[in-house]
């Protein structure tokens, strides 16, 4: 089993999704996810895409994927920031995810970033200490804020 390492193409969207709502299994949010095919399509290849995308594949089939974008801070510049990395569960723990992490950092790197950020739940031990082994730092002081679009908004 040797994964290989390449950029996400409108084809793979099916089975990116697929991951995507296994990885909202695993955090115990599977009605969470509501974003459709047509949009995830759309948004990563449509005529302004948001994302972009590395996946690895064994054997014709996707078994991970690092889904990201960039983001703006007024005081570092441009970041990539990590929106997800997902490795279907029969694969975790054989260096997909790293694999994956290497290719987004090198990518991070290439566009001469800042700096590359992402969030991990507090109770997701493995992704915690597969971070700690970069060297990455966290940070606790930040709490986390949206607003869904279909929510009213009173003055």
């Amino acid at each position: 089993m040797n994964p290989t390492i390449r950029k996400a193409t409108a084809t793979d969207c099916k089975q990116l999704l697929e991951l995507v709502r296994e990885l909202a299994r695993y955090e115990r949010a599977p009605d969470e996810v509501t974003v459709s095919l047509d949009e995830f399509i759309d948004a990563g290849f449509g005529d302004h895409p948001v994302w972009e995308a590395f996946v690895a594949e064994v054997d014709g089939h996707i078994v991970g994927m690092s889904l990201f974008y960039i983001r703006y801070s007024t005081w570092k510049g441009r970041r990539l920031y990590l929106e997800d990395i997902i490795v279907t569960e029969h694969m975790r723990g054989k260096g997909v995810g790293r694999l994956l992490f290497d290719e987004t950092w090198k990518e991070c790197q290439s566009k001469g970033y800042s700096g590359m950020v992402w969030q991990v739940l507090e109770w997701n031990e493995p992704a915690i200490q597969f971070y700690e082994k970069y060297g990455a730092t966290f940070d606790g002081e930040w709490v986390n804020v949206a607003i869904a679009s279909s929510e009213a908004i009173s003055k």
